[in-house]
């Protein structure tokens, strides 16, 4: 178990980056936390980690030997899990990584009712809008939203969302009200850096259904949905946003929409993990829960 203790300690360390944050993580002291990687490292022979006054980064065979323990430790908790739980039940810690705006907004209660329902688990969630790499940062699985670059890893769709066109109704008062996409041109627009093509904004013309794209421009420019849903609800333009964020403003009239007869087409929210033989009883267990959480459809407005 010793050896287990100190496998466990490598992989945090060079997951968190510090000795400090994966001690926490573990339980331990700092200084527990070195000396469990230098005994790994003696045990082995081999420097493992290389260790700065400012940084640590894994040695060459230090990351291989990194990756393939994840994989080993994930199977021997399964196990582990398995045999402690006569019933099946998931156990263990999950650790999730989640988009910020529709992590915070959406995902939140459905995790909190999550970890009502499956107590042997430990969830521990990451919201960020960085595309993380799952298997060298230790995560189980992630959601996203819109379709996965990463063809290394397993997707399962849990929704759909649409990208939505608002304005304060004190600002289409005072500068009109955009009939067709190239009316933008004449108006102040804040721009979600989020997107992958944030100043073009994409529509679909009814009725036939052709692409649209119009460059927009404005001076407010926001890495996050919630500050241009914001901005927009102050008066300082037309915003383009996912509906899981504008609904409930969309709902209580301070924001209202545009430009909805050309809606680009919908986007889609999965969740993702690494492929292995053995599915996680515990990332199963989260799939499965969200995807019947979601299988009656959404109420975002708009």
């Amino acid at each position: 178990m010793e050896r287990l203790d100190c496998d466990r300690m490598l992989v945090a360390v060079l997951d968190t980056g510090s000795f400090v944050e994966a001690a926490r993580r573990l339980g331990v002291s700092p200084g527990q936390a070195s000396k469990l990687v230098s005994r790994l490292e003696a045990d082995l022979g081999v420097q493992l980690i290389k260790r700065t006054t400012r940084a640590l980064a894994p040695t060459e065979v230090g990351q291989a030997y990194c990756e393939r323990m994840r994989l080993l430790l994930e199977e021997f908790d399964t196990l582990d899990a398995s045999v402690r739980n006569a019933s099946g039940a998931p156990a263990g810690r999950l650790r999730l990584t989640a988009p910020m705006s529709f992590g915070t907004i959406q995902l939140v209660p459905l995790l909190l009712a999550f970890a009502d329902a499956f107590p042997d688990i430990q969830v521990e969630v990451n919201f960020s809008d960085r595309v993380v790499n799952l298997v060298d940062e230790g995560f189980d699985m992630a959601v996203r939203v819109g379709k996965p670059s990463d063809s290394s890893l397993i997707s399962r769709k849990l929704c759909d969302a649409r990208v939505v066109v608002v304005a304060a109704p004190a600002y289409l008062a005072r500068r009109g009200v955009p009939a067709r996409p190239e009316d933008l041109a004449a108006h102040e627009c804040i721009i979600d850096e989020n997107f992958r093509d944030p100043s073009n904004w994409r529509f679909t013309e009814p009725p036939s259904g052709s692409p649209v794209t119009m460059a927009v421009t404005g001076r407010l420019r926001f890495s996050n949905g919630e500050a241009c849903l914001a901005a927009a609800e102050a008066g300082f333009g037309i915003a383009r946003v996912p509906n899981f964020i504008a609904g409930r403003s969309l709902r209580e009239g301070r924001v209202q929409p545009l430009l909805a007869a050309w809606d680009d087409a919908s986007i889609a929210i999965y969740a993702l993990y690494p492929p292995a033989r053995h599915l996680a009883l515990k990332v199963r267990a989260l799939v499965d829960f969200l995807a019947g959480s979601f299988r009656n459809g959404t109420d975002w407005s708009g």
